[in-house]
């Protein structure tokens, strides 16, 4: 005698009455990006950094002069977050501030930044050639099209 799926265990298993559950599908992306982001910080301690300190590196190399509000909006952290870390790496010999137009403090890496910021890279693409090892390349491909079709044409969830 076969016994019938509940809805619970469909919706455990990602699938209610043939859709795939939201709820499910959300918790996958966030334990995938939490996974990612522990690998990251627990590797990256290794280089002497964190991977809050790290990603504020990555973006100050992609945007060297940008101000603390560009660099929040492009590290995903409030304005204050990122003063403070920002305060912090400039502590660490990591960032130059320097004044810019008006109010503006300029964000710029030191060599030990570009060398910080390296090393880092170095083990982020180990760690995320490890994670993504199970995609072959068109699946990546899908993968990376879907994320960023949902980033920019997701609207405003606020």
């Amino acid at each position: 005698m076969t016994r019938g799926t509940t809805e619970e265990e469909k919706r455990v298993d990602g699938h209610v009455g043939g859709a795939v559950d939201l709820e499910t599908l959300g918790r996958a992306v966030k334990e995938a990006q939490y996974r990612h982001h522990r690998a990251l910080d627990t590797r990256l301690a290794a280089v002497g950094t964190t991977l809050a300190q790290w990603d504020a590196l990555r973006a100050i190399g992609r945007s060297p002069g940008a101000s603390a509000h560009e660099l929040a909006v492009a590290t995903f952290q409030g304005d204050q977050s990122f003063g403070t870390l920002a305060g912090r790496l400039a502590a660490q010999h990591l960032v130059e501030r320097r004044p810019g137009h008006g109010r503006r403090i300029e964000h710029h890496l030191t060599e030990a930044g570009e060398r910080i910021l390296e090393a880092g890279r170095a083990v982020a693409v180990e760690v995320l050639a490890t994670s993504f090892a199970p995609l072959d390349e068109d699946e990546r491909v899908t993968l990376l099209g879907l994320l960023r079709r949902l980033g920019v044409d997701g609207g405003a969830l606020s």
